[in-house]
């Protein structure tokens, strides 16, 4: 999912925005992670970035797109740049 997200709406307020927000990303991760995996693969791992646009978007933990836009509703952004890409990997052997 590479995806830009208004935070200004003549419409809804921008909490309410951002929790639309949370609410769309949390759906895309159970959907991704319910899909089969290959064989030689133990679970899906999500590659996130986040930022104003795409050219400043750092990369993030799945775990923390909730805190980083938070953070860019209290910075006063206008938009936020999400991009999550999915790929199957392997655990490690201790």
């Amino acid at each position: 999912m590479k995806k830009v997200f208004p935070l200004v709406s003549e419409r809804h307020k921008p909490a309410r925005l951002v929790e639309q927000i949370k609410g769309e990303v949390k759906k895309y991760l159970k959907r991704e992670r319910n899909k089969s995996l290959p064989d030689d693969h133990d679970y899906w791992g999500f590659n996130c970035r986040l930022g104003q646009e795409s050219g400043s978007a750092k990369v993030c933990h799945e775990k923390e797109i909730g805190k980083s836009l938070d953070h860019a509703l209290a910075e006063g952004w206008e938009a936020v740049y999400l991009e999550i890409l999915v790929e199957p990997r392997k655990r490690r052997s201790k």
